[in-house]
């Protein structure tokens, strides 16, 4: 029989069937142990939580009793509560992500239903294409009024949005080639890469900061630009390992090679940019 932990009574949410913070429910209950499946993670028929402490598969999270009682569910694996995190807010779930903890990644991957991952990587691409775009007329600069001189400066954010676009695609393609390969010699099976994707965009979130960093411009600008990249691989590398439950070394490398890739077609886009500046110097000549 499953051994359980008492959560707190929770009476007055089962009475009113309403849901409480991060996916527990207090559904009606009854006394043959009618186990309940929280709204974070919509039931299916091969819906499979995890735990957050050895990853192990678990059928469900909590248990609805009687009157309203919830009680958390032991892993059989390791003998600790399955996920801890639905008791918690939300704001110590999101301190322990930026802390980079594997339990708070699990939780989020796994035992939530999040469908802002689109949303996300758009307004993270925004974020560094106003990067890019803020760099290139810092170094400008052009302080014509001319319309013309502001379409063109439109559409210069414009296109960094579109280099800052592909540069990610190539950086995740990397990642996905090389776990791909090594995957199909190790294991014979490939990994579920959309719930990789899915794992890279939302551990992208740290590019959120750039617009900040750039608000406040100061003399530490550069440094604290560095030091968010280095956060966004970090949590990158968290996600891979958490998803696909694998070692450090082999998360790193595949980092490493995703890092390759995008450096490759940054160096492509410098190239074009750099062809394109010296055929106009010729017609100016």
């Amino acid at each position: 029989m499953t051994v359980l932990t008492a959560i707190p009574q929770m009476s007055k949410a089962s009475e009113t069937s309403q849901g409480s913070p991060e996916g527990v429910t207090a559904g009606k209950g009854n006394p043959e142990e009618v186990p309940a499946t929280p709204p974070a993670a919509a039931p299916s028929a091969s819906c499979q939580y995890r735990c957050i402490e050895c990853n192990q598969e678990a059928k469900e999270l909590y248990r609805d009793y009687n009157h309203g009682v919830l009680k958390i569910t032991i892993c059989k694996s390791c003998q600790k509560p399955v996920d801890k995190y639905i008791e918690y807010d939300p704001v110590i779930i999101l301190i322990n992500a930026i802390l980079c903890k594997a339990q708070a990644y699990r939780h989020i991957l796994f035992n939530t239903k999040i469908n802002m991952h689109g949303k996300l990587c758009i307004f993270c691409l925004l974020c560094e294409a106003y990067l890019r775009w803020w760099q290139l007329q810092d170094s400008s600069q052009n302080t014509d009024p001319d319309d013309f001189i502001r379409y063109a400066k439109e559409w210069d954010f414009y296109r960094m949005f579109a280099i800052a676009s592909l540069e990610q695609a190539a950086f995740f393609i990397g990642i996905f080639t090389f776990l791909w390969i090594e995957r199909s010699i190790a294991t014979k099976k490939n990994p579920n890469f959309v719930l990789l994707l899915k794992a890279l965009l939302l551990s992208s979130y740290g590019k959120l900061l750039l617009i900040p960093a750039v608000i406040w411009e100061h003399e530490y600008t550069p440094l604290c630009l560095r030091l968010i990249k280095l956060f966004v691989l970090t949590s990158n590398f968290q996600a891979i390992r958490v998803t696909l439950n694998t070692r450090r070394k082999l998360s790193f490398l595949a980092i490493v090679c995703g890092l390759l890739t995008e450096s490759a077609m940054v160096h492509f886009f410098r190239r074009m940019e750099v062809g394109h500046r010296e055929r106009l110097h010729l017609r100016k000549n």
